[in-house]
């Protein structure tokens, strides 16, 4: 991070190899200087590096922010890391890879006041207990990258041992809070717009709506979107990609097919194919069927009509950076639709695979984003509902409250030292389950014994288990069909 990095006398934190740690990144007792308070960002993959480091970059001036990546099979490239990192405060070199011992280590020695755990909630499940374990132990906060509606219960049982999860909608906060009411998981839920999101628009604050089809997000100032206008080519359709939506290749290939019409539509003006990763580099979630190699492939582009339009092309890079040069945003269901009605771009949700919380697109419903192949064709794009934007992301600033409730942890941490929270979910198996939930997401990774002894009773045993699901359900189908009858 830019801010707070200097040692006073040369060194700086956080690189890894400055004077005052190993090469790993982890700090001698000489090299670490107190701070009035200290919070620890531990990242796994690229969306969550982006998060993580843009949310430690709008923390108050008298925060000290370190951002660590924890080494796992999803661990960005060096590329993705600093497309991640744009726009925020830290640089590539600030970000020591640190394995979990080296973590544990680290956290040993500088003892934040606060950890937040931008992880995976798999991982968080791991990361947690040893956070909590350190003396006077750290405020734990949590959250996510992107859209979580709808809210997932196994996503605060993941993260039940943290004292804070930050979310980004009064939705989200009302879903979530819900779920945790119901699972019984006393954990608090603050309120955060998304932190990578321009601050160009005060969403929440016109009344205007605008029609389909122009630059202006409904609820926008009208004279901050005619400068943005002004000043904005009639640029780049851009289409934010996805690993897991759509998930068949069938369908990503007609996908394909629907932009490739949109840029012969207009040949004077690019369709990009914004992708997170390249050849061999990792996301948070697998992407079987990439649409780089997809258009490589001689059948695809024979189905797409064998010469492809010049104009579709591939790119990666900062979401940011394409959406300054765009017309406009397409995609499935993508957290880039946010950062797009951010700065004033008309946005297109391809409808054509339907509405499902599988294709996580159901927190679009009456957003007025969605059309299908013809639109794309014609590059019709669509322009918020005003009413909808309030209880979803666009909520203002000013409605932020999650610094009021990191604050009241920290209060109390000061007052008496925070107890771990126990963990009430997924106990069965003991100390061999938590042993093969570090290894299931370390990979390679986890190097201990204990790690490859539970994959070796944990996998047959989690397809005895499934095995065992799939017949009882057959079995209660089988009986209930008579009744239906």
């Amino acid at each position: 991070m830019s801010d707070g990095h200097d040692l006073g006398d040369g060194r700086r934190l956080g690189d890894g190899n400055e004077v005052g740690t190993d090469a790993a990144g982890v700090l001698s007792a000489a090299a670490y200087v107190a701070s009035p308070a200290r919070m620890l960002v531990i990242a796994d993959s690229d969306s969550y590096v982006k998060w993580g480091a843009a949310f430690a970059s709008r923390l108050a001036a008298h925060w000290h922010a370190e951002l660590v990546v924890l080494q796992t099979p999803v661990q960005p490239s060096a590329r993705q890391l600093a497309s991640a990192l744009a726009g925020t405060l830290f640089a590539v070199g600030d970000v020591p890879a640190l394995s979990l011992e080296q973590l544990t280590a680290r956290l040993a020695l500088t003892r934040p006041d606060a950890v937040l755990l931008a992880l995976r909630g798999p991982l968080v499940r791991v990361v947690a207990p040893i956070v909590a374990g350190l003396p006077d132990r750290p405020v734990l906060v949590s959250g996510f990258p992107g859209l979580t509606i709808p809210a997932e219960p196994k996503a605060i049982i993941y993260r039940e041992q943290v004292d804070l999860i930050v979310l980004h909608s009064h939705r989200e906060v009302r879903e979530f809070r819900a779920n945790a009411d119901r699972l019984g998981v006393a954990v608090d839920f603050g309120l955060a717009t998304l932190p990578f999101l321009p601050d160009v628009l005060a969403l929440s604050d016109a009344p205007t709506t605008a029609s389909a089809g122009t630059d202006v997000a409904a609820g926008t100032d009208v004279a901050s979107v005619a400068d943005l206008a002004s000043v904005r080519p009639a640029g780049d359709l851009v289409f934010a990609a996805q690993a897991k939506v759509p998930a068949e290749r069938e369908d990503r290939v007609r996908l394909l097919g629907w932009l490739a019409d949109a840029a012969r539509h207009r040949p004077g003006r690019r369709v990009v194919i914004k992708v997170r990763a390249r050849r061999g580099e990792a996301q948070t979630h697998a992407e079987a069927f990439d649409f780089a190699e997809l258009l490589a492939d001689a059948e695809v582009r024979h189905v797409l009509g064998g010469t492809l339009p010049p104009n579709l092309v591939v790119e990666d890079g900062p979401m940011s950076r394409h959406l300054a040069g765009a017309a406009g945003l397409v995609t499935v269901s993508s957290t880039a639709v946010l950062e797009a009605v951010a700065t004033g771009l008309p946005v297109l949700l391809v409808d054509e695979f339907g509405v499902t919380p599988k294709l996580i697109n159901t927190v679009f419903e009456g957003s007025g984003f969605f059309g299908g192949a013809d639109a794309l064709a014609d590059w019709s794009l669509r322009s918020p509902n005003a009413e909808w934007l309030v209880d979803n992301y666009f909520h203002g600033r000013e409605h932020d409250d999650w610094r009021g409730r990191l604050d009241a942890l920290l209060e109390q941490r000061s007052a008496a030292a925070l107890r771990p929270r126990d963990r009430a979910y997924n106990l069965t198996g003991g100390a061999l389950r938590r042993s093969f939930e570090r290894k299931r997401m370390l990979g390679a990774h986890d190097r201990s014994l204990a790690g490859a002894l539970s994959m070796l009773v944990a996998i047959p045993a989690r397809w005895l288990v499934r095995r065992a699901r799939a017949v009882r359900k057959r079995v209660l189908e089988y009986r209930s069909g008579p009744l239906e009858a």
